[in-house]
């Protein structure tokens, strides 16, 4: 007689999750996901599941498709080159995000960045709704057609390669606008 697996003796009901089945919690996936990505990054969980960050985050070049829900990052968040599709809601980088050469095709609306915003060669369509940028943001040879009405950009905003031939009437740019048109 074949011996039953661990997985064969467990039953599941339909549309629960099975890591909150066994009793896997959402902490437990927390930890575990910085264990893979970046162990040895510092980092505290409050009682409510925010994370944050103490410094910065750069995961440049790996093969991650996710980041946790609910993540702020201290310093800079640098993805460049990752398999990265969709960022988690209520991301918070103080620093710089670095989303260039992803796969990235839309930003949360909530989406908050203190420091620079690159989106070089990705494949978004168009920025969120009250995005704030407290340094420069880089749209080259995106597929942006439109600027967001309430865009506020601390430093400069470079638009060339991109198909925007209209700048709204409320944009606040405190640097140099970069543009083909």
């Amino acid at each position: 007689m074949r011996a039953k697996t661990v997985y064969e003796s467990i039953s599941f009901e339909r549309g629960k999750d099975p890591k909150s089945v066994m009793g896997i919690g959402k902490r437990a996936q927390i930890q575990q996901w910085f264990k893979t990505w970046v162990p040895d990054v510092k980092y505290t969980i409050d009682d409510n599941l925010n994370i944050y960050v103490r410094g910065y985050l750069d995961l440049q070049s790996t093969q991650i498709t996710l980041l946790p829900d609910n993540l702020s990052v201290g310093g800079s968040l640098y993805l460049r080159g990752t398999q990265i599709t969709k960022l988690p809601d209520n991301l918070r980088v103080e620093g710089d995000l670095d989303l260039a050469e992803t796969q990235i095709t839309e930003l949360p609306d909530n989406l908050s960045v203190g420091g620079d915003l690159g989106l070089i060669g990705t494949q978004i369509t168009k920025l969120s709704d009250n995005l704030s940028v407290g340094g420069y943001l880089d749209l080259r040879g995106t597929q942006i057609t439109k600027l967001p009405d309430n865009l506020s950009v601390g430093g400069w905003l470079d638009l060339q390669g991109t198909q925007i031939t209209k700048l709204p009437k409320s944009l606040k740019v405190k640097g140099k606008i970069y543009k083909d048109f």
